[in-house]
């Protein structure tokens, strides 16, 4: 088990990669939450729009690298 600091150091040394998780976890799970209250889509909807959150973030990691590796 790790205690505060470690993660805290963890932390500073990845900047801000945890909010960038954490900003974008919050902004795809309220989207699919208004889509699922406004529409109400049958369920199978619902979790398959929350499965393709993980497909929006790895997409949105990878093109964020694309984007930083050709400016420098």
């Amino acid at each position: 088990m790790t205690d505060v600091r470690e993660w805290i150091a963890t932390a500073r040394e990845e900047r801000w990669g945890i909010l960038t998780d954490l900003a974008f976890a919050v902004v795809w799970v309220t989207l699919v939450e208004l889509i699922n209250y406004f529409l109400e889509p049958p369920t199978t909807v619902y979790y398959l729009l929350m499965l393709a959150g993980i497909v929006a973030y790895f997409g949105f990691l990878w093109n964020f690298d694309l984007a930083t590796s050709q400016q420098q």
